[in-house]
């Protein structure tokens, strides 16, 4: 049922009243609302008294008796101290008694929190409570958040204001000139600019450009960072090519500082050259270009068939550089074997430079050599072990082998 422009006029005059609104409690709003429909019956009815007809006419009748439609209407929605939690303008809206819940058709919203607009919300359909706790809209939603910019896109949104609270759910995207991500819903807290992105979680930042794939991703917008609660795939991106993979068990990506934090599992791979590192926790420096862990590493190089081992490690991807520390044991393609206290690994030249309690040695023939440094190449099995700078001899040991 469709009513006239005067009594629209006194409906919206009534939600309008900026200075009655700010002392209306959730049940004030309620009331507002019934006292509207209450007019809108008397206008509706002019006066006259109901005839039996009337009592006796079908439920369809009924039905439409209460359902009101009004035209170009304006919702706000207040809290306890007369802040604004929302407002909503529809160019019309249905109030269903029964369901005691107002359908607005194309609505255009606003969000407050502490009496600001936190988000400027269009859809195709809004559901307003009248408890005042919720707001539900759906389809085709577009959120905007006008201090910094993020727009999320999906097809169902809610809004608690009493939790601080907004929910995006349904074909999720949301932009941002950092980060672009897809998943089945988000999260925001508005009061700490936090957005959880979960479900077939795929975000994209745009400096650095990384692709990251996961179940669950927390998005903390001031501090320009992203942290990852969940196993992580991580891609980096030059000239629309992947150059570099990282995963792990969580991870942790400063955007500002284009540093990544990989724990738990931690595992790096280069594409050139085809080398692997895995460690319980590294540090990768997308700006810097390096490769950085504390923890005990392990580095595989494909193509050469050679694995190093060490207590920590890093590496310097420009310069294709391993540099390792502490306990360092590495096997060659041809069962050459190397132990020391450090060692420098120049990948594209295939050169090993070892120091401290060195220990060589191969398989055919079978020797052992003893030192201070050695340098040489595993794949031609050229390696040369040095004494100290005191003179010390190089100890050569030939093991004999046994026939049975």
């Amino acid at each position: 049922m469709t009513f006239s422009t005067s009594v629209n006029a006194v409906w919206r005059k009534q939600l309008s009243n900026t200075n009655r609104m700010k002392s209306l409690t959730h049940k004030a709003f309620s009331l507002c609302l019934l006292c509207a429909f209450s007019l809108l019956t008397l206008v509706s009815c002019g006066g006259e008294k109901p005839s039996i007809e009337e009592d006796a006419a079908d439920e369809s009748v009924k039905e439409d008796e209460s359902r009101f439609t009004f035209q170009g209407v304006a919702l706000e929605q207040f809290d306890e101290k007369g802040q604004p939690i929302w407002k909503v303008n529809a160019k019309q809206a249905v109030y269903t008694k029964e369901k005691q819940i107002g359908e607005a058709e194309n609505p255009y919203g606003e969000l407050y929190q502490d009496g600001k607009i936190v988000y400027k919300v269009t859809a195709q359909k809004a559901d307003i409570k009248q408890d005042g706790k919720q707001l539900f809209l759906k389809g085709k939603i577009v959120a905007t958040d006008p201090a910094n910019g993020v727009v999320l896109r999906g097809n169902e949104l809610e809004w608690r204001p009493q939790e601080d609270l907004m929910i995006v759910r349904n074909q999720l995207n949301g932009t941002h000139k950092q980060l672009q991500a897809v998943a089945k819903e988000a999260k925001v807290k508005t009061r700490e600019q936090r957005i959880d992105f979960s479900g077939g979680v795929v975000a994209k930042s745009v400096e650095p450009q990384l692709q990251m794939r996961t179940e669950h991703l927390t998005w903390m917008i001031k501090q320009e960072k992203l942290i990852g609660d969940r196993p992580m795939q991580i891609e980096r991106f030059q000239n629309n090519k992947v150059t570099d993979r990282g995963r792990g068990d969580a991870a942790e990506v400063f955007l500002k500082t284009e540093i990544v934090n990989i724990t738990k599992n931690a595992f790096i791979e280069l594409l050139d050259p085809l080398v692997q590192i895995a460690s319980n926790s590294m540090t990768w420096n997308i700006k810097g270009e390096t490769v950085k862990t504390n923890a005990p590493l392990k580095v595989v190089h494909r193509a050469e068939n050679i694995t190093v081992s060490g207590n920590r490690g890093e590496l310097k991807i420009p310069q294709k550089t391993v540099y390792i520390q502490g306990n360092v044991k590495g096997v060659g393609q041809k069962a050459q074997s190397i132990q020391s206290d450090n060692l420098t690994w120049y990948l594209d030249k295939q050169l090993l430079e070892a120091s401290g309690n060195v220990v060589y040695g191969q398989t055919n023939p079978k020797l052992t050599f003893k030192g201070e440094t050695a340098t040489g190449n595993f794949q031609t099995e050229n390696v040369v072990v040095k004494g100290g700078n005191s003179g010390e001899r190089v100890i050569t040991e030939i093991i004999p082998e046994v026939n049975n």
